[in-house]
């Protein structure tokens, strides 16, 4: 509605200005025309008074007659002159008002360009190309400027979020790296931002491919990812077992070769996954150790095995 009175509103400015112009070309041409009547007028007044200073000397002619003959030419002289001072004043008064109504077009203008601009400030547009997974809106709805509409899915730049037990958060930073498998491939990824807040002994991190990213990546789906808390090097590991809550990592019941036998032998345990104990010092690659629960033998140097 308001493109429409702005542009009703321009259309009648504009056709006024038309035929202001209109009118001032015709009043040109017709003070044009009186000018010249004007012209011939005094020339033949002119004419006239000249004849009759000739014939009163003689005369031929009252004085009367040569009095207005002179009267006359006066006459139309000071027309003339004042017609052209009008002229000049009319014309004057013309140029400013169309100049006026010109900057009025112009501003008018301007105005009926802000206002279909703000139309075209209705049009919704992504910010970035993507897969439009959520769309919040409802007829009738009233939207403010910078509220969340939606949800864009980049298709180029996915992130991975990973809930990490809270055992692990004074050892997760970001720039930490980590694996991804999919479907025989690996990839990399890199630890963008570490979230501190503890929810069900869990806290959140968001990891970024670097480089190439799985072609069918979706939102949603859930990944197996390796994440690597230091430098790699070769180590000797012991599963993690039910035997760590008695002993504390500080011994373990270690297998003879002949298997009949085990006996308790102090360890130092290091670093630790989810799945193994690092092994630092008190065992040796190969050995056979017993990683169950403790609880009914723990008292005992050695076991017997049946």
């Amino acid at each position: 509605m308001n493109i429409l009175t702005s542009e009703a509103q321009l259309a009648e400015k504009e056709n006024f200005l038309r035929n202001t112009q209109i009118t001032m070309e015709q009043e040109r041409i017709s003070i044009k025309r009186e000018i010249l009547n004007l012209r011939y007028d005094i020339e033949r007044k002119e004419r006239t008074y000249s004849q009759n200073r000739t014939l009163i000397k003689d005369s031929l002619i009252s004085r009367e007659e040569f009095i207005r003959s002179k009267e006359d030419l006066d006459m139309a002289i000071q027309s003339r002159d004042l017609f052209i001072e009008r002229q000049k004043q009319d014309s004057l008064f013309r140029s400013v008002n169309v100049e006026t109504i010109k900057n009025d077009l112009t501003n008018m203008r301007k105005n009926v360009d802000i206002v279909r601009e703000r139309v075209k400030n209705l049009d919704v547009i992504a910010p970035v190309d993507g897969e439009l997974g959520i769309l919040t809106p409802e007829v009738g709805q009233s939207i403010a400027r910078g509220e969340n509409m939606g949800q864009i899915n980049v298709l180029t730049a996915y992130k991975v979020t990973a809930q990490i037990d809270e055992h692990y958060i004074d050892r997760i930073r970001t720039q930490l790296t980590a694996k991804l498998d999919r479907q025989g491939s690996q990839f990399d990824l890199m630890v963008r931002r570490v979230y501190p807040e503890v929810r069900g002994g869990a806290f959140k991190i968001d990891m970024v491919f670097q480089g190439k990213m799985p072609e069918n990546i979706r939102t949603g789906q859930t990944y197996y990812i390796s994440l690597q808390l230091g430098q790699p090097k070769e180590s000797l590991l012991v599963p993690v077992g039910g035997f760590f809550q008695e002993t504390g990592g500080q011994w373990i019941y270690v297998l003879d070769p002949a298997e009949t036998y085990a006996e308790k032998r102090n360890i130092t345990l290091g670093r630790k996954n989810p799945k193994y104990f690092e092994v630092v010092d008190g065992l040796k690659e190969g050995e056979k150790v017993i990683i169950s629960g403790y609880e009914t033998f723990s008292k005992f140097d050695k076991l017997k095995i049946k």
